[in-house]
């Protein structure tokens, strides 16, 4: 199968790129590196990679026309600095109209779309259900993220949109756990924030993507979650364990930002039904897996669509 990816050497892009590759399809992936790493992915035989980005007109529709993908995995997107509205629109809404575009013109058998579960905003129920009224409000990301959808179901395509619980994982530079380790490796002072989150491992969320890539799945949202949520300090806990640190205080808790929400629990029964899948890696599991590749490749950079405290 030749698959498309935009944010192919991002985090979860990379992973997905890897499985396909090794089950023998052949890749393109588009990537700017505004947050992608360049270790994460290696062109080969099977895999090309084109450094541009989503909203460069031309260079979009010259590689879709080159390629001719049969499957466009979508998960390009602007998140590391929460008051570029510009270029999270550019990048979330713009550049998502002209993946939507081309896939028309090509005749694309299936879009996937990696949406954030931000779209829902507050939460007026836990779990979280594909029911949820949709409110972004909070953020320049969910706000452009949510458009984007948008415009993939106004386009009449066979598309998957993913709505995703908080992803962990090696290669994971954004959110609370490599923010945790880089302090904590070097001696900082941590904080956590008085949150909940559904994290789920990179590897399960990439069992249920690859599934929608063969075709798997009506058209339309799903979530991709465990079904179950931890306080923010139960992750700092998981990642003192690991590394084997003991504080001489309790880590301070601080209320949420204004921008944060206070939980994120999405119930993915749809597509357990759906997909025939179901998260399985305990998080004391990814967790180790996970600071086993920041101690193996380190971190120069973390990013949070949230504004800082």
């Amino acid at each position: 199968m030749k698959v498309l990816i935009t944010g192919g050497s991002g985090f979860i892009g990379s992973h997905l790129a890897d499985r396909l590759v090794s089950r023998g399809d052949e890749i393109l992936v588009i990537d700017n590196y505004e947050t992608g790493r360049r270790d994460n992915l290696r062109a080969g035989e099977r895999l090309r990679i084109i450094e541009n980005t989503i909203c460069n007109e031309k260079a979009l529709a010259d590689a879709f026309s080159d390629f001719r993908p049969e499957v466009v995995v979508h998960a390009a997107a602007s998140y590391k600095d929460p008051e570029n509205y510009g270029g999270d629109a550019s990048t979330n809404t713009y550049g998502t109209a002209l993946v939507v575009k081309n896939c028309q013109r090509l005749k694309v058998n299936r879009l996937v779309y990696l949406q954030t579960a931000l779209c829902y905003g507050d939460p007026v129920e836990q779990p979280i259900t594909l029911k949820h009224p949709i409110n972004p409000g909070k953020s320049s990301y969910a706000i452009s993220k949510t458009a984007g959808e948008q415009y993939i179901e106004l386009s009449g395509l066979n598309y998957i949109s993913f709505r995703l619980a908080n992803a962990y994982g090696p290669r994971n530079l954004s959110g609370p756990l490599p923010t945790f380790y880089s302090r904590l490796t070097q001696g900082k002072p941590c904080f956590v924030a008085d949150t909940r989150r559904d994290f789920i491992f990179v590897k399960d969320m990439v069992d249920v993507i690859e599934k929608a890539v063969d075709g798997c799945g009506e058209r339309g949202a799903y979530h991709i979650s465990t079904g179950r949520d931890f306080s923010i300090k139960e992750l700092f806990d998981g990642a003192l364990a690991v590394l084997g640190i003991k504080l001489e205080k309790p880590v301070e808790v601080k209320a949420r930002n204004p921008d944060d929400v206070v939980s994120i629990l999405l119930d993915p029964s749809k597509t357990i039904e759906t997909f025939h899948w179901k998260a399985s890696t305990p998080l004391e599991e990814g967790i180790r897996r996970t600071i086993g590749y920041y101690k193996d490749f380190g971190i120069s950079e973390t990013y949070t669509h949230l504004k800082q405290q």
